[in-house]
C-alpha cells in the first residue's frame, strides 16, 4: 500500500497537515509524491528541507527540473524557463539561506523519474501516447530501458516531466500529477489517476490511497492560507 501525494508547489503547511492525516489513518503506508515540490508557494525551502529530512520519495517534476537546471545548466532549455514558472518565489524561501540551495539540488537530481511499482506506476506527467509502438512491454518490464528511453526526451513537450497528452495505458494504474484539476481525476481508458488538485491556486492538496492497482482513498486537505502569496 502506497500513499501518492499531489503537486506541492512550496506549500509547506498544506503538506504537513495531509501527511498528518494520511499516517493517522494508514500508518503502513509508504508516502510518495508527483514531484513540483518547488514554486509558486512560500516554502520552497522548508518543503524541501522536510522531505530530505523524513527521505519521502518523489518524483523530479519540471518545475524542480527548472530550479535545478538554472543553477547548473543555466543555458538549458529548463533554466530559460524557469523565471515565467515561479522562480522569484522559490529564490525568496531561500533568502538568508543560500546554503541550503546545493542539498536541494542533489536531491532533485538523485530523485528517478518515475516508481515501477507492484501497486502502481507513479511518476510525474505520465507516458505519453507519442511513445506507443515505442514502449512495449518488454521495456515496460525493465526499469533500466524504460529509464534511458524516457530519459533522452526530458525536454521534449511530451516528456514525462511535461506532458499533457493522452497518456498510454501501460497495464497498470498511473498516478500522475502537472495538469490541475479540482478534484482527482480517474481516466478509465488510459487507466490514469490525475492528482495535482491545484493545491497552489487554493483548492487542495490530495493523497490518494493505493493497493495493488486500486484506489482505496482519496484524502485531501484545503490550501493553508499561510502557504499562499
Amino acid at each position: 500500500m502506497v500513499a501518492v501525494i499531489g503537486d506541492v508547489h512550496g506549500c509547506f503547511f498544506t503538506l504537513t497537515k495531509l501527511i498528518e492525516e494520511v499516517e493517522k489513518e494508514f500508518p503502513k503506508a509508504e508516502i510518495y509524491l508527483v514531484g513540483d515540490l518547488v514554486d509558486r508557494g512560500k516554502h520552497s525551502c522548508e518543503v524541501m528541507d522536510f522531505v530530505g529530512e523524513r527521505n519521502i520519495k518523489f518524483t523530479a517534476g519540471n518545475h524542480d527540473y527548472m530550479f535545478y537546471h538554472y543553477f547548473r545548466f543555466p543555458h538549458s532549455t529548463f533554466a530559460d524557463a524557469w523565471f515565467s514558472n515561479g522562480a522569484e518565489f522559490t529564490l525568496m524561501s531561500y533568502e538568508n539561506r543560500f546554503e541550503r540551495i546545493d542539498e536541494h539540488l542533489q536531491l532533485i537530481i538523485k530523485a528517478p523519474l518515475f516508481y515501477n511499482l507492484k501497486d502502481c506506476f507513479i511518476s510525474h506527467a505520465g507516458i505519453s501516447s507519442y511513445y506507443e509502438g515505442v514502449i512495449t512491454d518488454e521495456i515496460l518490464s525493465d526499469d533500466k530501458k524504460l529509464d534511458d528511453i524516457l530519459r533522452k526526451d526530458i525536454e521534449e513537450p511530451y516528456s514525462i516531466v511535461w506532458s499533457r497528452d493522452k497518456l498510454m495505458n501501460i497495464g497498470k494504474l498511473q498516478i500522475v500529477g502537472h495538469t490541475r484539476m479540482f478534484e482527482p481525476k480517474f481516466i478509465e481508458e488510459n487507466n490514469v489517476l490525475y492528482i495535482d488538485t491545484a493545491a497552489i491556486s487554493g483548492n487542495k492538496l490530495s493523497a490518494a490511497i493505493i493497493e495493488e492497482n486500486n484506489v482505496i482513498k482519496i484524502i485531501s486537505v484545503k490550501t493553508e492560507s499561510a502557504d499562499l502569496y
